[in-house]
């Protein structure tokens, strides 16, 4: 499973719709096509695009803190805390977390899981300082008791960097890690996958990206993110294992504004099962059941 953050499926416009303005040769080469509003529903090959609704009958803009719980634990944690609410997990949906993420699902019909992200050294310092924000990703994580990856694991290409290249670690956390190509890194998580049950991967540049925060950045984050899909979509078996690509409310896919959209999200199924989960997937509550139903 790769989770994307801000994603959605958006207008075709090549102005502020990055998907057309630099082009995105994953969707261009799999399915001969762009996803936009008009035309949202793509599929080649047992590979299957679709909108997945991120509003879930709540006013205002999605936001990631409820979506990402909505998606990991296949509950409408905005709902439950009455509106939309990010980047965070609202306390509100503690227990939910605790007791429905899906890594615990897995986990309790004794099956191996494992979180591809690793962290910096900042992060852990951050944790030891007992502090407690954390991205639902982490939280999920830190109650389930699923070890978190460190720049160890990097080296020892064991995980990946939330950018993939290893690039802005070296750059703005001053390591000195080997750069890698997102080709690269889609294979070493293709290969990391290969030993367990249900593998999760977090990508959250796109996020930040749509708010704006790293402008300069932008079409190399958006040329590494469309490589490590490509690879990743096109290297693996697709007899054998399911591929899940999948993202909380839209954003990135609207840079003509720097907040959040109500554009229906990103969603991806390819290989074994993808038909079925597809089908099964119609907002971000049912991501869960269906990965559980169709990849267990």
């Amino acid at each position: 499973m790769v989770f994307i953050d801000g994603v959605g499926i958006g207008k075709r416009d090549y102005e502020y719709n990055p998907f057309f303005k630099f082009g995105f040769r994953t969707f261009e080469n799999i399915f001969s096509g762009v996803p936009y509003s008009v035309n949202p529903y793509l599929s080649a090959d047992s590979i299957y695009l679709k909108p997945v609704d991120a509003n879930l009958e709540v006013d205002g803009l999605p936001q990631s803190g409820t979506g990402q719980v909505s998606i990991f634990c296949g509950v409408n944690a905005a709902k439950l805390v009455g509106s939309h609410f990010g980047p965070f997990p609202h306390s509100k949906t503690i227990n939910v977390i605790r007791e429905k993420n899906i890594f615990r699902e897995f986990l309790n019909r004794n099956k191996k899981v494992f979180f591809a992200n690793a962290y910096p050294k900042i992060f852990f310092d951050y944790l030891k300082s007992g502090k407690t924000r954390l991205s639902a990703t982490s939280l999920i994580c830190k109650l389930t008791n699923i070890r978190l990856n460190s720049v160890t694991d990097v080296r020892k290409a064991k995980a990946l960097t939330a950018e993939l290249t290893n690039e802005r670690w070296n750059k703005r956390l001053n390591y000195n890690l080997p750069v890698i190509s997102a080709k690269a890194a889609a294979k070493r998580l293709l290969k990391i996958a290969s030993d367990y049950h249900f593998t999760l991967y977090e990508f959250f540049l796109t996020d930040h990206l749509g708010h704006g925060r790293i402008k300069d950045e932008l079409k190399k984050i958006h040329n590494d993110l469309d490589e490590f899909l490509l690879h990743l979509l096109s290297g693996f078996d697709r007899k054998k294992m399911s591929i899940v690509i999948c993202s909380d409310h839209g954003n990135y896919e609207d840079l003509s504004v720097k907040g959040h959209t109500r554009n229906p999200a990103l969603f991806i199924s390819a290989g074994k099962n993808a038909r079925q989960i597809a089908e099964s997937v119609n907002d971000l509550t049912q991501i869960k059941s269906a990965i559980i139903n169709y990849c267990m």
